[in-house]
């Protein structure tokens, strides 16, 4: 058969069509791109608020002013409360609607409504929980003002939604739902998710038992370590800074006495939080020193709560004022008032205490689904929820409700006990901002943290007379025996909860002889005190850090402040890379790459810097020195995540203080912890080193810290949008610090906003959160924070009326409609 003969002329026909084939595909691709681009582009300009000139709103009963400063933050004043909480609604809605309905579906177990069965699971937990559930019971006992201001404050929002259903945040129209109307429940349920974050759980339960079953009393004590040398109490006097470590061990002999006790037959498998190398510290730094301190003769107060991050940030900044209430700082969204800020006379700032609030109570049921009580058998409420699913049928959970709490068995897979969970938070908590907002004096303020139930904080308090303080608050359970650390017999009255520790006896000083005053969640109950008020303290060292560095001596100013916030020195690791430099220089025959590493840390000062590599080098050899300590004691760990959640293995091992309890072994060098096989702590360090620069480069100066220690800040929703990733959030970044130094930062985690409040000026004052005020990508104020927060400083806060003029770059007048 001949060949098929194509001349050219042919060839450069179909090649031509082919390019315009091509060319109209390209074409067509490049139109739905920017027409794609545009819509969104579209709908979220669209969204963006009204800030400037006349706005008719139906629901304020006289004009009330909104004046903004330069990033966004607004004074909001009024005649009337009511006018002002309904307006706080409102702003706060203009800049965060989309941010609100998420919080409160996380709180109330409604994400599944609108993401799909892939949330079904956390939907579920909350409904058992009982957030929503509790927080109808909370508003049915709240205060008359409590409801007038929680109403005032839904009202505001919902002539937002009103006034907006056209003008939704984009976040709405890509998840193809309009929100619902708001609740004063609602409001309840967001301030419950955050007791709920706060609290410290029963997580350990099951690793305690099973670690007790393995190594006995005595290591098991030495695992679970609840003090620490270093800790300082605040209404403690102040250790001196040189102190050396104790001779033995300053692990309390009373936890192996608890787990002496014959309870085994009592715990059960109790998943904790989501495995990782080390604990999460949703945690937080505030402090306070007296005028003696500082360059103006006035108390200086600083604060910084670390949480997870989201985007946009947790907290909207705003100034409250009507009649004789005038407070400025950070406001919770969707939840009225001021939460961490000043007024004109008194500023204040939190830490988180955790407190052991969440029990566990192993209850006997018979075939007739009765629980047996010290009175005989009872038939438990039974709660029905329904869970919708966003393209699925309902989903209806039941909850059985028992005399302590809820059975809450099914958050643990394979759990055949049934174990309910006694909570403060079931009890109701009270609500005492709007008194916070409004102290005057020490005593004020003081009357007003004594109706704070939950979550348990250490208050600090300064005024503009000079006056100090600190205040635990919370809702702390007395027992009849034992301290909340395991599952009880619910069957009798043997753990019952008999009272809660009084106001009067929580740990407060006011005007200590040293003028200085500070917490980082670590312990705060000196020696001696007759209560049990947590069972898991944060680690030391950064309360540590903070009384060494306000302790020098120095006269401090408002910039002394931030550079403490953002302080990266780790006593810690300081501490773990001396040990790692002598045991390297006395180990046999360490090699090239092992002794470069020894160099490396001798001539590190211990900052947690970014571009060093010193910090992953000590940061990795810790983790492998826990590896190599607890695998031959508590088993290898398995390569599915689940089994290890379930099973006893070294990688089980996340209490809080585990380096507490490293430090300890480094600093005694125990022989019952020393591995078989190691001839000496120093050669096990060494060997630890030589594990960790197994991950390293060939170069290991290379090795840098701030890759390792990378945050991640993106739009929940805009961020999975390929063409809008990269203008919706900061996204992976470097970052220096760590866990266990002041200027804490983590993968998902850290400071959340930064204030400092100045007695002597409150106008210097100065606060900054994370990226900015508004959730909407192209407002001005979405980001601009940012890099403030990334690099470390910060803006002037205003205050006073002639401050608040002269920052003003934005005007709205909300008139009556």
């Amino acid at each position: 058969m001949a060949s098929k003969i194509v001349s050219p002329v042919q060839t450069t026909r179909v090649s031509s069509r082919t390019w315009r084939v091509l060319g109209a595909i390209v074409i067509g691709l490049i139109t739905v791109i920017v027409v794609g681009i545009g819509w969104f582009l579209s709908v979220a300009r669209s969204a963006l608020p009204e800030l400037d000139g006349p706005l008719p709103v139906a629901g304020v009963s006289a004009p009330v002013s909104v004046t903004r400063d330069g990033h966004g933050v607004p004074t909001i004043e009024s005649a009337t409360l009511d006018d002002l909480f309904f307006s706080q609604g409102y702003v706060t809605a203009q800049d965060r609607l989309f941010q609100m309905d998420l919080m409160r579906r996380a709180a109330t177990g409604e994400f599944a409504e609108i993401f799909g069965d892939i949330a079904l699971e956390h939907d579920r937990r909350q409904r058992i929980l009982g957030i929503r559930a509790t927080a109808e019971k909370g508003l049915q006992s709240a205060t008359n003002d409590d409801r007038q201001q929680f109403s005032a404050y839904a009202r505001g929002v919902n002539a937002f939604i009103n006034s907006h259903r056209d003008k939704l945040p984009l976040e709405f129209r890509i998840l193809g739902y309009e929100p619902r109307p708001w609740t004063m429940q609602d409001s309840l349920a967001i301030a419950y998710q955050m007791v709920e974050t706060l609290s410290i759980g029963p997580g350990d339960a099951n690793t305690r038992e099973k670690v007790l079953a393995k190594l006995g009393p005595e290591l098991t004590a030495d695992l679970y370590v609840n003090t620490s040398w270093r800790d300082h109490p605040p209404t403690a006097p102040a250790p001196a800074l040189d102190a050396a470590p104790p001779a033995q061990s300053s692990a309390p002999r009373s936890l192996a006495a608890v787990f002496s006790e014959p309870i085994s037959e009592l715990l059960s498998p109790w998943i904790g939080q989501m495995l990782r190398d080390e604990p999460v510290r949703l945690g937080s730094n505030n402090w306070v020193i007296s005028g003696a301190h500082t360059t103006t003769g006035k108390p200086l107060l600083s604060n910084d709560m670390h949480l997870g991050h989201q985007m946009p940030n947790l907290w909207y900044e705003a100034h409250l004022k009507s009649g004789d209430l005038d407070v400025a700082g950070v406001t919770l969204p969707g939840y009225p008032y001021v939460i961490v800020g000043h007024n004109r006379r008194v500023a204040w700032g939190f830490t988180n205490v955790g407190p052991t609030v969440e029990d566990l109570y192993v209850e006997t049921f018979n075939d007739s689904c009765e629980y047996l009580t010290p009175d005989g058998w009872k038939k438990p409420d039974v709660r029905s929820e329904v869970i919708h699913v966003k393209g699925k049928p309902d989903v209806t959970i039941t909850v059985a409700v028992t005399r302590h709490g809820p059975i809450v068995s099914d958050l643990s897979p394979g759990e055949t006990r049934k174990l309910a969970l006694r909570w403060t938070l079931y009890d109701g908590i009270r609500n005492p901002f709007y008194s916070v907002d409004r102290a005057q004096t020490w005593q004020d303020f003081r009357n007003a943290f004594s109706g704070f139930d939950a979550p348990g904080q250490n208050v600090v308090y300064a005024d503009v007379d000079g006056n100090v303080g600190y205040q635990a608050t919370g809702k702390v359970p007395i027992r009849a025996s034992g301290d909340g650390s395991v599952p009880a017999d619910g069957s009798n009255n043997g753990h019952e909860w008999t009272s809660y520790i009084p106001f009067e006896k929580l740990p407060s000083v006011v005007n200590p002889a040293s003028g200085i005053i500070g917490t980082a969640n670590g312990r705060i109950t000196p020696d001696g005190y007759p209560y049990s008020v947590s069972t898991q303290w944060e680690a030391p060292w950064r309360t540590e850090r903070i009384y060494r560095v306000l302790g020098s001596g120095k006269k401090f100013s408002a910039s002394d402040m931030l550079a403490l916030q953002t302080d990266v020195y780790s006593e810690l690791d300081r501490f773990v890379a001396d040990k790692l430099v002598y045991a390297i220089d006395h180990a046999k025959a360490p090699s090239a790459q092992v002794r470069k590493a020894a160099d490396i840390l001798r001539e590190w000062n211990g900052q947690m810097s970014a571009d060093s590599a010193a910090p992953t080098i000590v940061s990795k050899t810790r983790l492998e020195l826990k590896h190599l300590l607890l695998e031959p004691k508590l088993g290898p760990a398995p390569e599915s995540n689940e089994i290890i959640r379930s099973s006893l293995n070294w990688k089980s091992y996340t209490w809080q203080m585990q380096m507490v309890w490293l430090e300890n072994i480094l600093a005694h060098q125990p022989t019952p912890w020393l591995p078989s096989g190691y001839s000496d702590y120093n050669e096990l360090l060494a060997a630890g080193v030589n594990a960790a620069l197994k991950q390293a480069p060939a170069d290991l100066s290379s090795w840098k810290w701030g890759p390792q220690n990378s945050v991640t800040i993106q739009n929940p929703v805009l961020g999975k949008v390929p063409i809008l990733h990269r203008w919706t959030g900061p996204g992976e970044q470097a970052q220096s610090g760590s866990g266990y130094t002041v200027k804490a930062s983590g993968r998902d985690y850290g400071p959340s906003e930064r204030f400092t409040a100045d007695l002597s000026n409150l106008d210097a004052s100065t606060l900054n959160v994370v990226t900015g005020q508004s959730g909407n990508f192209l407002s001005p104020f979405y980001m601009d924070q940012w890099k403030a927060w990334y690099t470390g400083y910060t803006f002037m806060l205003p205050f006073s009326k002639s401050a608040v003029e002269e920052s003003a770059t934005h005007r709205l007048l909300l008139e009556p409609k």
